[in-house]
């Protein structure tokens, strides 16, 4: 008995006129980018190659990587950049293509240990309501609720908590305080079930921050939380050198010592009520660090963290803290085999100490230490200058397909920047421009006149910029700033001179910012760093994009010093070499936020006059779409007031 062997469709069946996709999606056109992405993505998994793509917004890079994803006859994990797009990728795309390639293959959604409900940790939060603030018990009620009907255990499903509700750390679990096999609930853990999950599928969509948080993990060879894989394929790939290497590098904030305290100080009040002593020690460590982080301004700030160690006071403190972890981890000794919690907790006071050591060691090469505060704690940071090498190592230590893609990879028509910062010097790459047509459908301005972008005088052009802007677009604009305190300021000043609602970041959560902004035609929205990508707003309801200046990272963050003086050292020009392409990279970023379809049309307005003085400003015109472009507000004023007209 013959049997019947399954043929497979190719990319030409999936991507043409008559094609799968064409038949299952209304209103589907091919397009020669979308289609030569997929055969290039297809190439890199068939022969476990590496691929580095920008596809310029509109090409349909998701479908392009994921019918041949799909295709493939191998595991496969696609990592996006935030959770938000995980779950768009999830529950609307992966679907989509699915049907249409009439594919069978198993799909699985993971997220971090952080989304998921803890059984063990709301059990010890029982009946001890004595430990849990007022406000948090309400919280803690809503959880208790929703735990005894949730079949994922995902705490998103919880809308009615924000996103930084105090109960999550109470009801998650963290590396540091899991229990693994030894948890009474590890056979109903939902983090274990999601795992095991992942680990059944074909296809298996994470995050960035999930990925490296495992292959930092795999390097020391603890496990593996996302299995082997023929292909790996990273969407918004911007987004991963910064996030790789905050994973390669230690961090250590006062807040992981006091959640250390607590725990102890519930177990002490629960099971262990004749140690006193551990709660003593505990109680010592979380006073130490709590006096640390008054060391430094109220106010958030970064700072370079072995200079911060010169300082006597600093060093003094840094001394009591080791010298109370010494005294806690020795106390935590005397009680181990009591109980698994306390087990726990004494390996945590182990590593807390290790990294403390590698964190006050100020005599090592390649690396950046420096700290940032936030209201209560402090986080003292080691971070690699360059995780090239190691990275390189990782792709080429196992035969598989690697895919890295973002609308925003190319500086000045090249892939140096990203290939260098990323060891993948030996990738192929591929430039597609987006099918758009910007000279028609866009507009760049740099207005006449402004003053320099750090001088007084450039509120007043600012703020008078915004509101002829506001009022000949009515409103449906984004004004995107590159620091929270410009931001605050022109935000400040508007409200009392437009009618205009004004919405700004940092007021509420981005989402509740972004439906708000839908929900109200002559709404403007204001942003920060949150709102220069990952927003999709089609149509009439963006049409004016308006920029403050042209983005180079804060020149006294020490970790870009750090970075700056090892380019130095290599007898480059660190300017070139990592500030331009950065900023690049951002402001193509912004830029995109205003054509998202082809019949959107809008201005992007950007107030900085280094486009037009400064030599590097070709780099950054190069870089950005083909637009019409134009020195004069009044030429805006009447392409807005053309857009109405239409």
């Amino acid at each position: 008995m013959h049997l019947k062997r399954e043929i497979m469709p190719t990319i030409k069946n999936v991507f043409s006129s008559d094609g799968l996709l064409a038949k299952t999606i209304k209103g589907f056109v091919p397009r020669e980018a979308q289609t030569d992405m997929a055969n290039a993505v297809k190439h890199a998994i068939d022969t476990t190659g590496s691929l580095v793509v920008e596809a310029g917004t509109g090409t349909g890079k998701t479908f392009a990587y994921l019918a041949p994803v799909l295709l493939s006859g191998g595991k496969a994990i696609i990592s996006t950049g935030t959770k938000n797009l995980q779950e768009q990728l999830f529950h609307r795309d992966l679907p989509l293509v699915k049907k249409a390639l009439s594919s069978k293959r198993k799909t699985a959604l993971l997220k971090g240990r952080s989304n998921y409900l803890c059984l063990h940790r709301l059990s010890q939060h029982g009946g001890n309501s004595t430990l849990v603030e007022k406000d948090v018990l309400g919280q803690l009620s809503e959880v208790k609720r929703w735990s005894s009907t949730t079949k994922s255990g995902d705490m998103g499903e919880l809308k009615s908590l924000p996103e930084d509700a105090r109960v999550l750390p109470m009801v998650t679990s963290t590396v540091d305080n899991c229990l693994g096999r030894e948890c009474p609930d590890y056979e109903e853990c939902y983090l274990v079930k999601a795992r095991r999950k992942a680990l059944e599928a074909d296809v298996i969509v994470v995050n960035h921050h999930l990925f490296f948080a495992d292959m930092a993990l795999k390097d020391t060879g603890f496990g593996e939380l996302i299995p082997e894989a023929d292909a790996i394929v990273f969407d918004e790939a911007h987004q991963i050198p910064d996030i790789a290497s905050d994973y390669f590098g230690e961090s250590l904030s006062t807040r992981q010592i006091q959640d250390i305290a607590k725990d102890i100080t519930l177990l002490f009040r629960t099971v262990l009520k004749d140690a006193g002593q551990l709660d003593k020690a505990a109680d010592k460590c979380r006073m130490i660090a709590s006096d640390l982080r008054l060391l430094f301004p109220h106010d958030p700030e970064r700072g370079n963290w072995a200079e911060a160690l010169n300082r006597d006071d600093v060093r003094l403190q840094v001394g009591k803290l080791a010298e109370a972890l010494g005294v806690l981890y020795e106390v935590c000794k005397l009680h181990i085999g009591r109980d698994k919690d306390l087990d726990n907790m004494y390996e945590r006071v182990v590593s807390t100490r290790e990294q403390l050591d590698a964190l006050i060691d100020n005599k090592q090469e390649n690396v950046s230490l420096w700290y940032e505060t936030t209201q209560r704690h402090i986080v003292m940071h080691l971070t690699p200058l360059s995780i090239a090498a190691k990275f390189r190592r990782f792709v080429e230590s196992v035969p598989r397909g690697w895919v890295f893609t973002s609308a925003t990879l190319m500086v000045n028509g090249g892939f140096e920047h990203f290939q260098r910062r990323m060891g993948l010097e030996n990738a192929k790459t591929l430039g597609l421009d987006s099918p758009f047509n910007y000279p028609e459908q866009a507009m760049l301005c740099v207005p006449r006149y402004l003053p320099e972008p750090s001088s007084y005088s450039m509120r007043e052009t600012l703020l008078n910029t915004a509101k002829r802007l506001i009022k000949a677009s009515r409103g449906r604009c984004f004004l995107l700033f590159t620091s929270h305190a410009m931001l605050r300021e022109i935000a400040g000043k508007l409200e009392d001179e437009i009618d205009n609602p004004l919405l700004v970041q940092g007021t509420t959560t981005k989402q509740a910012l972004l439906d708000a902004y839908l929900a109200d035609e002559k709404a403007v929205l204001m942003g920060t760093g949150a709102f220069w990508e990952g927003v999709d707003v089609r149509g009439n309801d963006l049409v004016c994009v308006m920029i403050d200046k042209l983005p180079f990272a804060s020149p006294d963050d020490p970790l870009l010093q750090a970075r700056m003086e090892d380019v130095k050292k290599r007898g480059a020009n660190p300017f070139g070499v990592i500030q331009i392409p950065q900023a690049v990279i951002t402001l193509k970023q912004g830029a995109g936020r205003l054509i998202r379809d082809p019949t959107d049309k809008g201005v992007l307005v950007i107030c900085d006059n280094r486009l037009v003085t400064k030599p590097y400003a070709k780099t950054f015109l190069g870089s950005l779409p083909d637009m019409k472009r134009t020195r004069s507000l009044d030429e805006v004023e009447a392409f807005l007031s053309g857009i109405d007209k239409e």
